[in-house]
């Protein structure tokens, strides 16, 4: 059975309003490794025109002073990576199988039961009184825990994979020992401990799972906090003390450091191609026509109730050949991450894209949030990463803001909401502030819009030092504090006829620690979290 969108080109043809992309993969003896984006034609100087599509000059760029340069703006998201496509039952097909597979899903039921179970005791007798978990385990530990082995075949057998194909072999552990794989549900790491007994790499809150906590530490799990620098640099050490060491088993990375559902590929960590060993990619998919198998938009146990009430699961496994990093990619972990990505890309017949688990971040607190069309609020995190080093919690921090300006149905926020959230009154320079985030010129702007304009802005070289100029600015008697009076002062040299109710909004959104006074601390905070209208407080100094 063969999933009907294999069967779609990819790539149609594209008209010559809309360049194609091409990615260059230079050979391994090149030391240049091109990315080609699409063309734009070079801005008539004479026309005084940008390539947003809006007249610019110096004059009339709020935020000249911090630099002359426009945050980068890209295409819109046009992928989902992560929707299932079946999240809930359809069709009459499936729901006549559902009722004729109840009892089978019963009988399927006891013995994942029952192989959890015995896997769990087998574990926690190879686990007892192991001290030095420091070293690889000894062999006659092994040889119990390949009584969980079993059982997790029995496991994989009561979902519905009877039978997997496979296409390929598994190569020697000393001349792969870093197997990398896509990531499309909770089925792969089962069947990777079945068939390789790997060392895998886990987020710290795997190892308080129950019974499956206690088997991931049987296989001398490498721990990482994805949020802690220091903790993903110990996982990186690890990872090259054990891939080091033919006595350990083999490691197993997910490098998209979270589920897909398989329609594309998402960015690579870094993790498994910084030690510089030589990688295997392995390719898995799971065909299908009625039941979407991928873990996304779809509760563990639907998902699991699904698989118990098929009569099969189809899964396919492929071993790609070995990458032998060469000598100047050992010193460039991108670059033999692009070449790993590259070839599974190319075995699974799908595009890559720039999202990352941040991406899911924003995806599942915009359903927390009950947004309508969740999906518009991603904005492919490992590109923003790249152009701006915005992680993941404070691009949510910038989702929490923009929602606040109460965004339609379709994701996007007027004029009138975005001045009420930053305490703006209309003028030219708040709308000034907003056409700048607006390049469409739409009237509207966009949650991408906006955290592409605010992180702009806030890395810009000069940022920090005009935030502490502005606050000197405003402390008009250098007592480390801004009055009322004294905000009042300075904003009505740029935003005329505030009235004081206008300018107590302000003073509480500068309050950042709502002390009722203003400190330099607070000042450089909020800006910090809303650094668009560091316009309003440096626009004199940048003038003189």
């Amino acid at each position: 059975m063969v999933d009907p969108d294999l069967a779609s080109p990819l790539i149609h043809h594209q008209s010559p309003d809309h360049p194609e992309v091409v990615i260059s993969i230079d050979d391994d003896d090149d030391d240049d490794s091109r990315l080609v984006l699409p063309a734009v034609a070079k801005p008539n100087l004479a026309e005084n025109q940008d390539n947003r599509g809006f007249e610019f000059n110096q004059s009339n760029n709020l935020y000249g002073f911090l630099s002359d340069s426009e945050p980068p703006v890209l295409g819109p998201t046009t992928v989902d990576p992560f929707r299932n496509n079946t999240p809930g039952v359809s069709g009459l097909y499936e729901a006549i199988k559902i009722v004729i597979c109840l009892p089978i899903a019963l009988v399927r039921l006891v013995l994942f039961g029952a192989s959890l179970a015995i896997g769990y005791l087998a574990t926690k007798l190879a686990l007892a009184g192991w001290k030095d978990k420091q070293n690889p385990m000894p062999q006659w530990r092994c040889r119990i825990m390949w009584i969980t082995r079993i059982c997790t075949r029995c496991i994989l057998f009561s979902f519905g994979y009877q039978w997997i194909r496979r296409k390929g072999k598994p190569a020697r552990r000393e001349i792969a020992p870093i197997v990398v794989s896509n990531h499309v549900s909770y089925i792969e790491p089962i069947f990777y401990f079945y068939e390789l007994s790997p060392t895998i790499v886990a987020s710290e809150s795997h190892d308080s799972l129950p019974f499956v906590g206690t088997i991931i530490r049987a296989m001398q799990v490498i721990y990482v906090n994805r949020f802690s620098q220091q903790s993903r640099k110990n996982a990186v050490h690890e990872i090259k003390r054990k891939a080091s060491c033919d006595r350990f088993p083999r490691l197993l990375l997910f490098p998209e450091g979270t589920t897909t559902n398989g329609k594309v590929l998402i960015s690579f960590q870094l993790g498994a191609f910084i030690p510089g060993y030589p990688i295997q990619p392995v390719v898995v998919r799971y065909p299908h026509v009625h039941f979407d198998q991928s873990w996304g938009y779809i509760s563990l146990l639907m998902l699991m109730f699904r698989m118990f009430t098929q009569f099969h699961n189809f899964m396919e496994v492929e071993y790609l050949p070995v990458i032998y990093p060469s000598d100047n990619q050992k010193q460039n972990a991108v670059r033999l991450s692009q070449k790993t990505s590259h070839e599974i890309a190319t075995s699974l017949n799908v595009v890559q894209t720039s999202h990352s688990y941040g991406d899911l971040m924003l995806l599942n607190r915009a359903s927390e949030l009950k947004l309508e069309n969740p999906s518009n609020y991603m904005v492919e995190m490992a590109r923003v990463d790249s152009l701006f080093h915005v992680g993941s919690l404070e691009a949510v921090r910038y989702l929490d803001t923009f929602v606040s300006m109460n965004p339609d149905s379709s994701g996007r926020v007027r004029l009138h909401n975005f001045l009420r959230v930053l305490r703006l009154k209309s003028c030219t320079i708040s709308t000034g502030i907003f056409g700048f985030i607006d390049v469409e010129k739409a009237g509207s702007i966009t949650f991408k819009q906006f955290l592409f304009a605010s992180a702009h802005v806030s890395t810009q070289p000069l940022f920090q030092q005009k935030c502490e100029l502005a606050f000197s600015h405003c402390d008009k008697d250098g007592d480390g504090y801004i009055t009322i009076q004294e905000l009042g002062d300075a904003l009505k040299n740029m935003i005329p006829n505030l009235n004081k109710f206008e300018i107590q909004g302000m003073y509480h959104l500068l309050d950042d620690d709502k002390d009722e006074r203003i400190s330099k601390n607070d000042f450089l905070s909020c800006l910090r979290k809303n650094p668009l209208l560091i316009a309003i407080f440096a626009h004199d100094d940048a003038s003189t």
